[in-house]
């Protein structure tokens, strides 16, 4: 049997085929637009979401020489998707790093109130996340808000279209800011504050479990066989997880994707006293902790593709060997940040330039940035007493040997590096795999088939060049908070 895992990420979606043992059988990519109609807006059309995920389908239905049981998703999380009475798509879908909520978010934050959101949700209000953008709705544009039948997540939308289930699973719905984490429903509460119905929300389910099979008339379309089970699936985040094994009490993954995250995972629920992390629910049926910054591999995209103009991004790393005594420093904040600053109006900064700096120095400084501003999750963990010693890593990111040595130093922990960097796909198509029934848990799904290949240990005279460097950047962001509020 084949199992089927949907990555929908923000900047091109991934299918991944595996086999039930966990061999990986075939991966497709697709892309398609990402729309900034303002300065810290982004949105994407979910139609094009799903046209991509169905041309996928049908190069893997015309690949498989088995079954294909099971499909499930690892989607990017918080997104704005809302349809009308008769399923049509109201707007564009209004992504998690989209900052135009700031009003909205104040308002939770400073009128309701931090302490009562904390209680309600166990987390604050964050300009990415999704009740945000549904009172921005209800505030700028009433006439569509009127028409809201259905409030979805996006990975939730390409599920909702394969099989007609209405549903979402308890770690997406983690990110919406409407769902009591710790009790896994909706909290009542939030839905009246947001001005909306719970029946305009999803059936809430575990990441692993079925919501339903794939419409026959589709899986003729697309050449599959019929009777393929759709299960919930995970955000990305959490599903990434899966694909690394990091499951159970006390693990840890950093992803390097378009976004930076530092996952952290528990048997137990627990919330951090100012917040700074999130506490969500995992895919394998527990929770977890999450610090996320809203731009990290795509700090180094931005910084190749559009300031020196290259694609060749393995080339500018060639010449580096001055780790730990770069004297420029970058904020990563291209689209604002989350963790732990929740500031909307943060911006990207270099800092430290002289006439003696080179294009290298620069490179340096992004990859660096990148690498303290998840230190500064790491930390809000460690205060916790959470003791992190080791590190599973994914996402684009993870492929470059360079950021992985950062990584290890800049946080002091030895880096494991999975046998598979498919991250949120790969993950998903596991979840597909336990809901199908092929393993007993995802848990025990995940260590069966996670194999690691390289293990990357932090070295002692980079560890101290990169404390001392991670101090002074601490220094910067609390000197430049009240100047980026002017400047926006």
């Amino acid at each position: 049997m084949y199992y089927i895992g949907v990555d929908l990420g923000t900047s091109a979606l991934k299918l991944v085929m595996m086999k039930g043992n966990g061999e990986l059988v075939k991966t497709v990519s697709k892309e398609y637009p990402l729309y900034f109609p303002r300065s810290g807006w982004s949105e994407q059309n979910p139609t094009d979401w799903f046209s991509a995920v169905k041309e996928g389908l049908k190069e893997l239905a015309a690949y498989a020489d088995e079954k294909i049981a099971g499909i499930s998703f690892g989607g990017q999380m918080h997104g704005l998707v809302i349809l009308d009475k008769d399923d049509n798509v109201l707007r564009p879908a209004i992504l998690w790093n989209d900052g135009r909520s700031t009003e909205e978010t104040d308002y939770l934050n400073n009128v309701i109130g931090k302490e009562k959101l904390s209680k309600l949700t166990a987390n604050i209000a964050f300009a990415g996340f999704t009740a945000p953008k549904i009172l921005w709705v209800k505030n700028n544009e009433p006439e569509i808000f009127e028409k809201i039948s259905k409030i979805m997540l996006p990975k939730d939308y390409i599920s909702y279209m394969l099989s007609g289930n209405f549903s979402t699973d308890y770690s997406d719905a983690s990110g919406m800011l409407l769902l009591d984490v710790k009790n896994k429903k909706w909290s009542k509460e939030m839905i009246d504050i947001c001005s909306i119905s719970e029946d305009m929300l999803p059936e809430l389910y575990e990441s692993y479990e079925p919501v339903g099979t794939i419409k026959p008339e589709l899986a003729k379309e697309l050449g599959l066989n019929e009777g393929i089970k759709i299960v919930a699936g995970a955000g990305d985040n959490a599903a990434a997880a899966i694909g690394t094994a990091t499951v159970g009490e006390g693990a840890c993954n950093i992803s390097l994707g378009t976004s930076g995250t530092v996952f952290i995972s528990s048997k137990n629920f627990g919330v951090d006293n100012f917040n700074a992390l999130h506490s969500f629910a995992h895919a394998d049926g527990n929770y977890h902790l999450m610090g996320c910054m809203l731009s990290a591999a795509s700090c180094n995209k931005w910084w190749m593709e559009e300031i020196l103009k290259t694609k060749d991004f393995a080339k500018e790393q060639n010449n580096i060997d001055n780790l730990g005594e770069n004297n420029v420093f970058f904020l990563p904040y291209l689209m604002g940040e989350r963790s732990p600053h929740n500031d909307p109006d943060a911006a990207g900064t270099f800092i430290g330039m002289r006439m003696d700096t080179k294009r290298e120095d620069m490179t340096l400084a992004v990859f660096e940035g990148v690498t303290f501003a998840l230190r500064d999750s790491l930390e809000v963990a460690r205060s916790l007493g959470i003791k992190i010693e080791r590190t599973m890593i994914c996402g684009g990111g993870a492929k470059s040997p360079l950021w992985k040595k950062l990584v290890a130093n800049i946080l002091n922990v030895e880096v494991d590096v999975p046998m598979s960097e498919e991250g949120p796909g790969f993950g998903a198509a596991i979840l597909a795999a336990v809901g199908c029934g092929e393993y007993e848990s995802v848990e025990k799904a995940a260590k069966s088939i996670i194999k690691i290949k390289e293990k990357i240990k932090p070295e002692a005279d980079l560890v101290v060049k990169y404390e001392e460097k991670y101090q002074k950047f601490k220094r910067i962001y609390p000197a430049l908070k009240d100047v980026f509020k002017e400047i926006r």
